[in-house]
């Protein structure tokens, strides 16, 4: 079991955006409010030799934290990996959970490259997510994707028993970023990793608290300085 540091930068050829639509709603309210409710942007990127259309959705009224309804580059870097490795990464027939599932790109992926994937975020994005999900599986994948709500806690097993959610790999893409609950999702993270799990991370370090959370994960996983112990897979942008 290993755990590798790697440094992956996004390369036009594995996204194709081919448009963008944004459509806003406008209401009639107060001079001192926000006019524009929500906004809705379609890109089409393109893994396994498919066409995957994302539709972010922001409605500013809804989400106070509106990270999860947008694409970030760690969810591109994540879905060009799965899919130029899978000698080395073998997803097939796998029990998958991705952690902060936001778009649903990296589960969609996942899902065509054949895991049994369940994608998990805050009520708030299940359904968006759920729709981007079913929208490009539909027919494509052996295996329909689970959806399902996850907050970060230190009490996840209540709801998320170890004998009864099992996880070959856990993905995740740019979850740690600057929020208030990063020792939650570090307890999450935790929680779900177990002696044969594969843990793909894919990060971009943007701020000191990004580093000091690695040296957190490091220290929670009882990882010596070769960051060897489960198998985990670490990729930083």
């Amino acid at each position: 079991a290993d755990l590798s540091v790697k440094s992956y930068s996004q390369t036009q050829s594995h996204t194709r955006p081919q448009f963008r639509q944004v459509k806003q709603q406008t209401v009639k309210t107060f001079s001192w409010a926000a006019s524009v409710i929500s906004s809705y942007g379609k890109d089409t990127y393109h893994y396994v030799g498919t066409d995957i259309n994302i539709y972010e959705c922001i409605n500013f009224n809804e989400f106070a934290d509106a990270y999860g309804a947008v694409m970030w580059p760690g969810a591109l870097a994540l879905c060009s990996f799965l899919e130029n490795n899978r000698d080395m990464v073998n997803l097939e027939d796998k029990q998958v959970l991705e952690l902060g599932s936001g778009t649903g790109l990296v589960a969609i992926v996942a899902s065509l490259l054949g895991a049994k994937v369940t994608a998990t975020d805050l009520p708030n994005f299940l359904g968006n997510l759920r729709a981007n999900v079913m929208r490009n599986i539909r027919g494509r994948s052996r295996h329909i994707p689970q959806i399902c709500p996850l907050t970060w806690s230190f009490d996840v097993g209540h709801i998320y028993p170890s004998h009864l959610h099992r996880f070959d790999f856990v993905l995740a893409a740019d979850v740690v970023y600057h929020h208030h609950y990063l020792d939650e999702l570090l307890a999450t993270m935790s929680h779900f990793c177990h002696p044969r799990t594969t843990i793909i991370w894919a990060n971009k370090l943007r701020i000191v608290t990004d580093i000091e959370f690695i040296e957190k994960f490091k220290k929670e996983m009882d990882l010596d300085e070769n960051l060897t112990y489960l198998n985990l897979k670490f990729y930083c942008l």
